[in-house]
This record gives structure tokens, sequence and C-alpha cells, in this order.
């Protein structure tokens, strides 16, 4: 029976212990009302750094770093009445935002007392994800600051002492009123005997997790768990007291589990991220499949977009993988549906579902056939790829109708975009079929990896040289490419070439490339260029076609000695974080951090 006080005891701390946030006194004066247009940081426990995030319309929104800069960052360090701005942030969600994306493309001078004094395009106008949200560090005030007490908020996080009470309380049992009956899943006897294990807890502990049903009507309940997973739930019942857990990969699907099935969102989506580390461990592809459907059955969307955008980026390795052929229907339409998807060409994709469908035979039946073939990029395919099809198609025959209608499509695409009339109202900008994947065959890629370059003045090389730009591999029997490095050693160049679209009709119209790593601010400063971080890579046209119609829109592949994609990047304004230091974390780590950057010229037509 609960006494009055431990009642008492219990509530406040249960006021006390939020998931997420330090507990602040304000001295002095509360703070007014945000007002439009005011700035905060946001996201990280110290005052002078974190996520910018401006006011408007009632809402708080966040800032895309498309253009930010020290400018920038000293303008919402002043407004805050901080003495000045010491970095930019970029890259870290600190805990990613829900909200709007109020400011983009933002330009100020660096003399702006407000940020929405600078340029921007309009509020809410942007074309970035909340994986692009900026951040800065402020200077913290000194002597000289106009700062004074009444400005002040000193936040204190006595979070730590306060697990430990409430872990304490837990391991007691002191004054528990919830019976929880653990049994396991398949029902078989223990070999004592017992068929169910019971743990007493505290209802005002689990009444913040509704799908525990600790109501005051119910004083227990039964769980099913698997016989893997029973050793873990005491110590997922103690993180809901305590928020403090020991993680392995051996016991992280247990509490992802878990923590799907009571609602616990925030260990749920930490065990989740920790999946990202295993995924590329599987060569078989058993694992990423089994993890997606898991996603699926769980709800986890961050888990599921985190195994499929896994298998995107590394589509080819799929399909030549045992899990190819055991893919469902269902997954295989949310792959095709992707324009992420990394592979040679379209034609590829064409003749890797075709081999599917064959494999599969009559289980997977005409109408879903019919469905899957629809997604396939048409349009995208060379024209002279498209005359063969009607011999070299395996499933031609069967879906005649289906294959010239798109045919058609394609051709007519070729046709106006060779004569410049994408205006012409049977061209639907929004249809995906007429935008491209990330196409990595040549000519539209060429790859820098940094341990393979030649020095201005080449000494003789152990391999034989086929150009100055190339060298073949005994152990692959494979030329590879060969970079160049900068006097200073600061800057790896590789120049390549391509049309504006993969057809033979457009072989003539070409734009030159030059692709850069810039492995220090040095080599940004040879450009006329300041990096945040580094390596960054650039690529930047050196020639310009006068194809109406045609934006680039550039992508950076961060490989894993080229056996997988770890980071995918938009170039933007010509450069692109490659995502691996301090400030970054690439998707899918790499164990020694050895990549092989993959630039990718990918022409969008409107």
């Amino acid at each position: 029976m609960l006494t009055h006080r431990k009642v008492c005891t219990l509530w406040l701390l249960m006021l006390l212990h939020d998931t997420g946030s330090a507990f602040k006194l304000s001295f002095f004066k509360r703070n007014p009302d945000p007002q439009d247009g005011d700035v905060r940081l946001f996201g990280s426990k110290s005052v002078s750094q974190g996520r910018v995030e401006v006011y408007h319309e009632g809402k708080w929104g966040t800032v895309c770093d498309d253009g930010w800069d020290m400018a920038e960052a000293q303008v919402v360090c002043r407004q805050l009445n901080f003495p000045g701005a010491k970095s930019v942030i970029i890259g870290n969600d600190y805990k990613q935002a829900i909200g709007p994306i109020w400011l983009d493309d933002m330009k100020c001078e660096g003399t702006e007392n407000r940020l929405t004094s600078c340029s921007f395009k309009n509020w809410g106008v942007t074309d970035c994800s909340h994986k692009e949200d900026v951040g800065v560090i402020c200077e913290e005030a000194g002597t000289d600051t106009n700062l004074t007490p009444i400005d002040s908020t000193y936040s204190l996080d006595h979070t730590f002492s306060l697990s430990d009470e409430l872990g304490q309380i837990f391991d007691s049992g002191d004054g528990c009123d919830f019976l929880i009956l653990v049994q396991r899943e398949t029902g078989n006897r223990q070999e004592n005997g017992s068929t169910e294990t019971t743990i007493c807890t505290h209802k005002l502990i689990l009444s913040k997790f509704p799908l525990f049903n600790a109501s005051e009507e119910i004083t227990s309940i039964t769980v099913s768990i698997s016989q893997a997973c029973q050793p873990h739930f005491n110590s997922f019942l103690r993180y809901i007291y305590t928020r403090k857990i020991d993680v392995t990969f051996s016991s992280v699907q247990c509490l992802h589990w878990m923590a799907s099935k009571f609602g616990v969102k925030q260990l749920m989506d930490e065990t989740g991220r920790m999946f990202t580390k295993i995924l590329p461990e599987d060569a078989s592809f058993h694992t990423q499949v089994s993890l997606y459907e898991y996603a699926n059955e769980t709800g986890d969307l961050v888990l599921q977009e985190n195994c499929i955008q896994f298998l995107a980026w590394n589509y080819q390795n799929l399909t030549e993988s045992p899990a190819w052929t055991s893919l469902s229907f269902g997954f295989l339409q949310a792959l095709l549906s992707r324009s992420d998807l990394v592979v040679p060409d379209e034609y590829f994709v064409l003749q890797t579902l075709e081999s599917w469908i064959t494999e599969k035979g009559n289980s997977t039946s005409l109408e879903s056939q019919v469905d899957l073939l629809s997604r396939i990029r048409f349009p995208m395919i060379p024209a002279e790829k498209l005359y063969e099809l009607q011999s070299m198609s395996s499933l031609y025959s069967t879906h005649k109708a289906m294959y010239r209608e798109n045919i058609f499509k394609a051709f007519e695409f070729n046709i106006l975009l060779f004569s410049s009339h994408l205006s012409d109202p049977k061209f639907n900008k929004d249809d995906d079929g007429y935008h491209p994947r990330i196409y990595i065959a040549k000519p539209w890629s060429t790859d820098i990896d940094p341990s393979r370059v030649v020095q201005p003045d080449p000494v003789p090389r152990r391999y034989p040289t086929y150009n100055r730009h190339e060298y073949y591999d005994y152990r692959y029997q494979q030329i590879y490419p060969v970079s160049t490095v900068s006097p200073n050693g600061q800057t790896i160049t590789e120049s390549f070439s391509t049309p504006i679209h993969n057809s033979l009709i457009f072989q003539d119209k070409t734009v030159q490339w030059k692709a850069n790593v810039l492995k220090s601010q040095q080599g940004c400063s040879d450009h006329g260029l300041t990096c945040e971080s580094f390596p960054v890579a650039r690529l930047a046209p050196q020639s310009h076609t006068r194809q109406q119609n045609v934006l680039f829109r550039n992508q950076l592949l961060v490989m894993c000695h080229g056996k997988y994609i770890s980071q995918l990047q938009d170039f933007k304004d010509n450069m692109a974080h490659t995502t691996v230091n301090e400030t970054h974390v690439v998707a899918y780590p790499c164990p020694d951090d050895q990549y092989i950057y993959r630039f990718v010229v990918r022409p969008d037509y409107n």
C-alpha cells in the first residue's frame, strides 16, 4: 500500500523527470512571449549553441544551411545578445526538428541586428529537408557584454542524480503497486517448472506510457516475450525509471521491440539508429531485408527508411545477392519508386526487374508485373536500347501494349528534349518517369580515391600506365583512374565530360567538369572558398551547354573501400561536405574511414 508521503514523492520525481530537457530556473523574471522574427538556439544543453530557429506565424521553425556562413551566424548571435559568433554547425540534427523550415538561401552582410533583416527566398519557401538545418556556436558573454542578470537563464541539470534515485526505487520495489507477469511467447515451461516471472513496478512511473495499461482499476498485466528477449526486460523497465541503459548489438533488437510494443519512442528511435551500424555487415543482404520487414511490423518509420535507403544506394550489390529473389512484391515496389536508386543506368533497372519477375514465375500475377514495370523510367533509357527491347526483353511479348506505350512515351520525350519543347502539355514535369535516378555508368561519374594520386611531376610507378590518369591493378585485373594532386598536396583533381542526355542524339552536346577533393583550408583558399569542415568535394562545370530546360542536380557518393555507399550528398553551389569529421556522421559508417568519392552528374529536365 502506498503511503501519502510516497505518493507525493513519486509525483514530484515524475514532474522533475523530463526525458529531453534540463531543469531550468529563470532568476529575476520570466522570458517574454516570442515575437515574429525572434530567434533561438535549440537542442543543446549550452545556451550559446544549438540549431537556429526563428519564430513566425505562431510557430518556431528552422533555417536551411544553403548559403549560410559566418556573416549569418554573427547576426543570429548579435540578435541573442552574445558578443559574436564562433562557428557554423552543419550536419548536427540537435534531435531532428519536425516543424516548418522557415528560411532558406539567407544572405546577410553581417551588420544586421535581426536575422529577418537579411535577404531570403520567402517565408517557408525551401528545397531543403531537416537534415540541412543549420546551427551556430556563439561566443560566451564576457566582461564587455551588454547582458544583465535580468536577461540571463541559468540551467541546472540534475537528471543524473534523479535517474539514480528512481533506479533505487525500481531496484528496491518499495511501494510497488503494479505487477508485470513476464512469460515466454511459446508458453513452454522453464527448467524450474515456472512459465512466468513477476516484476513489481509503480503505476505512477508506467502511467506515462499508456500501452502498459497501468490504470487505477488494473493491478497487473501479462506480457509475452521471446526467450531471447526475456533477459533484457528488466533493464528495459529500469530504463523507464532512469532513462539510462547499456545497449549492445546482441540486445538492441530486443530493446527496440520492447520500446515499440510499449510506446517508449525515445528508446525506439535511439536503438533504431544503432541498426545502421550493422546494415553494411551482411553481404548476403538477408539482414537488411529482414530488418526492413521488421520495421514495417513495428511501425518504426526511421528504421524502415534507413533500411530501404541503404538498399537503394547499394541496389546493384543487392541484385547480385542471395536475397534478391526473396524480395517481396511490396518491398520491390517501394524500392523502384525511389529516385535515390544508385544504378549504372535505367536499362539495368529494367533488366534486373525482368529477371526477378521471370524467377518468380507464376507466383507474381500479371497485374503485379505491370505495376512493377510501370515504375521503370523509360524516358531515361537511351534510344538505342529502346530499339532492342522487342528482341531482347523476356517480358515484351507478355506485356506488349504496356511496353509499346512506354517506349513511345520515351521517344516522344527525346524529341521534345532535343527540340527544347518541354513546355508541351504532353510533358508532365511531376511524372517521376521524366526524372533521373542516380546513374553511375560512364561517362556520368568519376571516382577520386585519395590513396591513388599522381604528383604533378610523376615518378616511375609500379604498374604499367595506359595513360596519365589510369593504372592497371593486377589483383583485380582492372584499370582504375589515377587523380592528380596539386603542388601543395591539398587538392586532388579529376576532369571528365558528359552529354546532357544519355541518348546518342545528344553526344555532341557535352559539358566539361572538374571534380576536386579539397583536404584543407589551404585547398579551399586556392579556389577562393571558405570551408567549415574537411575534406570537401567540389564539382564545377568548365563549359556550358546551350540546351534549355536542363538543370544539373549533381550528387556525391561517399563509398567505403568502394564496397558500399556510406553517404550521399547533394552538391549545392558546386560544393558537398563529405560528412566524415566530428561534426558530421555518415549514414552507414566505414570501419577505418577509408573512403572513395564518386562524383555523379545528374541532369534533370524541366
